[in-house]
């Protein structure tokens, strides 16, 4: 079965629940006879890989549907071999270059040229070029970035992109300039709302209101994150009430035991537990942003306004290395043996205080 997330995403660009005048814009540019290079951006969970899909449909019709995943195989300058995994129909590929770190410009280059050199031929597909969806073009090295640049010019005649980012500051200019940037802003509570009273409806379940706004609440206008919060207190428990518990997602929960561990002590031991918890959670997909935010939100609650303005001054610059490197659990395993040190000291200093009063 699948989860009300996959089995609930709109497949046409009409049948949209929000940004309803974008939608509109989107479909009177697939009506048009030159289609861009696009990029849409916007925070995780508002939207945007939903609106490339029904993009496609709209440009290609039923068949961008037939999905198949490939395994892709490129050789790399100094001879070695790396695969990468993709989602394509006859029409359309997607792929996530970041999945190969330092080799993302070795998967740009010869992916694209591969695409690009094959004409559309199907006279249903109603158009003459394939599209490449790049998924996490932020995360992208900067030789990358530039790469794709010159083959976005190079093979314009074939193919076109679709760029999917979180963020537009980590892009090169000269990409951005090449492309139409398609703003995704997240829903509003009052949308989100809507759309699961919606879910519930064609679930045949009834949810008070009250849990409704909880959870929209509870999710930070993420619409995927309100959409699994949803389903988990259905398996939890139904008919709903109130002010019945909302579950954290496993990896939040984690994260919370990671945070205490740091907390309860500052040791060497306890830093390699900490860093092989760090690894299990980026392992699992979640994004290193998040984890960072999301251990600095819970450790600052634990410090008093000194140590809590150390731990932000910290988290900014570890942060900034982190956006600007590619070894993300470097900087994750950095900050947190600089805030143990931190705390340590701050530990040490209120212990001297209380044997002074004493």
């Amino acid at each position: 079965m699948a989860l009300w997330v996959d089995r609930y995403r709109p497949r046409e660009l009409s049948r949209l629940d929000y940004h309803k005048s974008q939608a509109n814009q989107l479909i009177n540019l697939c009506s048009q006879g030159d289609f861009p290079h696009l990029m849409f951006y916007g925070p995780s969970g508002a939207g945007k890989k939903t609106r490339i899909i029904c993009l496609l449909r709209e440009l290609y019709g039923t068949g961008v549907e037939r999905l198949r995943n490939e395994v892709m195989n490129f050789t790399t300058p100094s001879n070695k071999k790396i695969e990468i995994m993709t989602v394509s129909s006859n029409y359309h590929i997607e792929v996530n270059p970041s999945d190969v770190g330092i080799y993302d410009r070795v998967v740009i280059t010869d992916m694209i040229k591969q695409i690009a050199q094959t004409q559309q031929i199907d006279p249903s597909g109603q158009r003459e070029f394939k599209t490449i969806v790049l998924s996490e073009v932020d995360e992208l090295t900067k030789d990358a970035q530039h790469a794709l640049r010159r083959t976005m010019e190079k093979y314009v005649a074939t193919c076109r992109l679709i760029l999917c980012v979180n963020s537009t500051s980590r892009i090169i200019p000269a990409v951005k300039s090449r492309c139409l940037g398609i703003r995704v802003s997240a829903p509003t509570e009052d949308e989100i709302v809507s759309i699961m009273n919606s879910i519930c409806k064609k679930e045949s379940l009834h949810i008070p209101p009250e849990l409704a706004v909880r959870i929209a609440q509870k999710s930070e206008r993420n619409l995927r994150r309100a959409i699994l919060s949803l389903e988990a207190c259905k398996v939890m428990q139904y008919p709903f009430t109130a002010n019945q518990e909302i579950p954290d997602m496993d990896w939040q929960t984690y994260l919370k035991e990671t945070a205490n561990m740091i907390v309860q002590e500052q040791t060497p031991q306890r830093m390699e537990v900490v860093r092989e918890r760090l690894y299990e959670l980026l392992s699992q997909g979640i994004p290193p942003d998040i984890i960072f935010k999301g251990l600095v939100q819970i450790l600052v609650k634990n410090c008093d306004m000194s140590l809590k303005t150390q731990t932000l001054a910290y988290a900014g610059l570890y942060d900034h290395r982190m956006q600007r490197g590619s070894k993300h659990i470097f900087h994750l395993e950095a900050f947190v043996a600089q805030f143990m040190a931190l705390y340590k000291k701050f530990l040490n200093q209120v212990a001297v205080m209380d044997m002074d009063d004493f």
